[in-house]
């Protein structure tokens, strides 16, 4: 008992955090809007965060990373999203497709796929996510062969964040799909492989800066030391890693809400009505008490999900609850936000409107918000 809860963050975390800040105010912030109104996929400003060091966090300092904790994760993350869910986007489905190989691929996969990432900046993408198995993963229809010292593979996937661009290929397939998840494992594949075609790129609502593109493998023959995590242990590591990322998504919801809290409050402060600026009314104040509310009980949620992560414990529940909470919440606050600023929150002048648009997503990718009740009901009466 002698370990106090602190929820002061270390002075090094304070300073990374606010020089993530400085960077997305200077380098992505004046540029969002147009990037979502063109679909422009920001890679030069990718490099640059890779240059900065805040890319591929979860690759640990044995293979060349900077071996931060989830938490340090979580808090670069929101300052990311606060500034370009899309771009945010971007840069998470590094952290999703690497996680896999961090957890569970032998010493020396780690080292011969990792450190790569540590030496240039590369993007890779996590393929698990079918055109009929997303919520209900399981099922998924990729198909694995083994035929001499080549592993042979054929489907698709769906939704996949980054492929457009990626340099490697973490997919998710199935030796025989009567096995369902006691059949999957997990394959690597780098770009250019034969076999490998990238779709165009889905023309979506909102986070229009991040790529987003089905993947099709037809015939696609990798070496047999491309399968990372062997036939009936991928699923495993798949359900690991999404207890990383889930925390992560959270902060990135956090970071809207945050931005969406911000926004509304400027503006309150400055728009007037019969004579007077509209945060003086009680209706207008309240929404934006209810605002931080919310949007501070998701930064705890989020905090406690990676805190408990970083101990080595477990936060399959907890992830579900931060992923759910903050996704919901953060688009609770988005309409809210676009509520307060009335009919200049519905043009695309001001940034509410892209922040609306941009929130939903949140409640679909990495688990929807429907299945992480479904998790949670598990975990309660488990």
């Amino acid at each position: 008992m002698n370990q106090p809860i602190s929820f002061q963050l270390s002075e090094d975390q304070q300073a990374f955090r606010a020089e993530v800040k400085r960077f997305m105010a200077e380098t992505v912030i004046p540029h969002a809007g147009e990037w979502d109104e063109t679909g422009y996929f920001p890679k030069a400003e990718l490099n640059a965060a890779w240059e900065m060091g805040i890319m591929n966090l979860c690759i640990p300092e044995a293979q060349g990373g900077s071996g931060m904790s989830l938490l340090d994760t979580v808090i670069i993350g929101e300052e990311v999203a606060y500034g370009c869910t899309g771009y945010s986007t971007s840069m998470m489905a590094n952290e999703l497709a690497l996680a896999p190989i961090v957890l569970g691929a032998s010493e020396e996969d780690k080292e011969k796929w990792l450190r790569p990432f540590t030496e240039e900046p590369r993007l890779a993408c996590f393929c698990l996510s079918e055109p009929g198995a997303g919520s209900d993963a399981g099922s998924l229809r990729t198909r694995a062969t083994l035929e001499g010292d080549e592993w042979v593979l054929n489907g698709s996937k769906q939704w996949i964040t980054n492929s457009t661009h990626a340099d490697l290929y973490v997919v998710f397939a199935t030796t025989d799909t009567s096995l369902r998840q006691k059949g999957i494992g997990i394959f690597l594949v780098e770009r250019g492989t034969p076999g490998l075609t990238v779709m165009p790129h889905e023309n979506k609502m909102g986070q229009r800066a991040s790529d987003t593109a089905p993947v099709v493998f037809e015939n696609c023959r990798i070496p047999k030391a491309n399968c990372v995590v062997e036939p009936g242990k991928g699923w495993a590591v798949a359900m690991k890693t999404l207890d990383y990322s889930r925390p992560m998504v959270a902060a990135a919801a956090v970071g809207l809400a945050q931005r969406c809290l911000d926004e509304s409050i400027g503006y309150a402060k400055e728009r007037k009505t019969f004579g007077k600026p509209i945060a003086q009314y009680q209706s207008i104040g309240f929404k934006i008490a209810d605002m931080a509310i919310k949007t501070e009980a998701s930064r705890l949620l989020c905090y406690k999900a990676a805190w408990l992560c970083d101990q080595g414990l477990s936060n399959n529940a907890e992830a579900s609850y931060a992923k759910a909470a903050a996704a919901d919440w953060a688009m609770e606050i988005a309409v809210d936000a676009v509520q307060v600023f009335g009919g200049y929150g519905y043009v695309k002048e001001y940034p509410v409107e892209k922040l609306m648009r941009d929130a939903k997503l949140i409640q679909i990718y990495e688990g929807t918000s429907q299945i992480q009740r479904l998790i949670i009901t598990r975990e309660l009466f488990r």
